[in-house]
């Protein structure tokens, strides 16, 4: 039997994907590339074999590793005695800041980056690019999601709610919406909105290394990373990377073994 965590995460993954999708329908923000379905079917499919694989090879969950560092008083947050209206938000803003670093680190190491890539080659900019992440990208971030966990010394209830803000925070930036001028204006400075993130997608070499954030805004503000607006703007601007751009790279045996494979 499914455990509550795995409903719950699940439930907020449909919901927020189905919305997320009938958004995109109604309002795009930019008009979608050709080839759509079969492209977000192979991101779809890649996200499935990637989920099974790093499920059987590494079956431990964050939240696993927060209960054992709970029971150990291993951690920051566990050697620090702190309520847990304190410590929930702290953990959780913690371990955004630690995917900020994480995601940096995906672009400045070659071996990583050839993982991240895979993400990167994507020719267009939906919400089912939030899906498109190599297995072996995938293993490397929950690794380096448990030593976070252990580190700061989460707890299970901050780990979950993490992935799930997480999760949601990954679709919505990555939607091929738009958000009205004023709303972006009041929320893009807290949060990352799909225009900002639509960037860092940015065919632009120089414009791929900004926007690291995934869920909070004030880290690529702080860390000095921050690009509001594409150069061209954002209907004209190109999407993925100079090489992988034919349709035959959409492919999903062509997105596993694209990490073996040099760039032209």
């Amino acid at each position: 039997m499914p455990s509550t965590e795995a409903i719950v995460r699940l439930a907020v993954f449909g919901g927020v994907l189905a919305a997320m999708l009938i958004w995109e329908e109604i309002a795009p923000r930019r008009h979608p590339a050709a080839g759509r379905g079969r492209r977000r079917l192979n991101n779809t499919a890649l996200l499935v074999v990637g989920t099974a694989a790093v499920r059987l090879a590494l079956p431990v969950l964050a939240t696993g590793a927060a209960l054992w560092a709970q029971a150990q008083g291993f951690g920051l947050l566990n050697a620090v005695p702190l309520p847990a209206i304190v410590a929930v938000p702290a953990a959780v803003v913690l371990l955004d800041l630690g995917i900020y670093w994480q995601h940096r680190l995906l672009h400045a190491v070659p071996l990583l980056w050839r993982l991240h890539r895979v993400h990167h080659t994507d020719p267009d900019f939906d919400v089912t690019t939030a899906l498109r992440f190599h297995p072996l990208e995938m293993a490397v971030s929950l690794l380096f999601k448990l030593a976070m966990v252990l580190a700061i010394g989460a707890s299970p209830l901050a780990v979950l709610l993490f992935e799930i803000i997480l999760s949601a925070a990954a679709m919505f930036s990555h939607g091929n919406v738009g958000l009205p001028a004023w709303l972006e204006r009041r929320i893009s400075p807290i949060i990352i909105t799909p225009d900002l993130h639509r960037v860092h997608h940015s065919l632009q070499p120089s414009e791929q290394a900004h926007n690291f954030g995934f869920f909070l805004a004030v880290w690529d503000r702080w860390f000095g990373t921050l690009q509001a607006q594409p150069q061209g703007g954002h209907a004209a601007m190109a999407i993925g990377q100079p090489s992988f751009r034919g349709p035959d790279d959409q492919r999903l045996d062509r997105l596993l073994l694209q990490p073996l494979q040099s760039e032209q």
